[in-house]
């Protein structure tokens, strides 16, 4: 649980801080997601190799509650603010929206 209880110093870290202007809602959204599965597979693969001991660690559902726990995790830095990537990637849909409709 000490990854949940650092959410707040993760995005408070952010140099950019949050966004003020209107968002389209849809981008936003989809932006947000990607951010989310993001983070969500980079816990995955940093959590790979680790090995669990003790009285309620290991057994062969372990892996499966582990990928879980990543993806709310990730979810979780992605809705307070996330660590910027959403920002980017919204940045580069609303251009690319925009070289569209040009």
């Amino acid at each position: 649980m000490a990854v949940l209880t650092a959410l707040p110093a993760l995005t408070a870290a952010r140099p950019d801080g949050p966004q003020t202007a209107p968002r389209d809602a849809k981008a936003w959204s989809t932006a947000q997601a990607f951010e989310s599965f993001f983070l969500g597979q980079v816990l995955n693969a940093m959590s790979a190799g680790l090995k669990t001991d003790g009285p309620f660690g290991g057994g062969p559902s372990e892996g499966a509650w582990r990928g879980m726990m990543n993806e709310k995790v990730g979810e979780a830095v992605a809705q307070s603010g996330g660590v910027g990537i959403a920002d980017h990637v919204y940045q580069q849909m609303l251009k690319m929206q925009e070289e569209t409709r040009q």
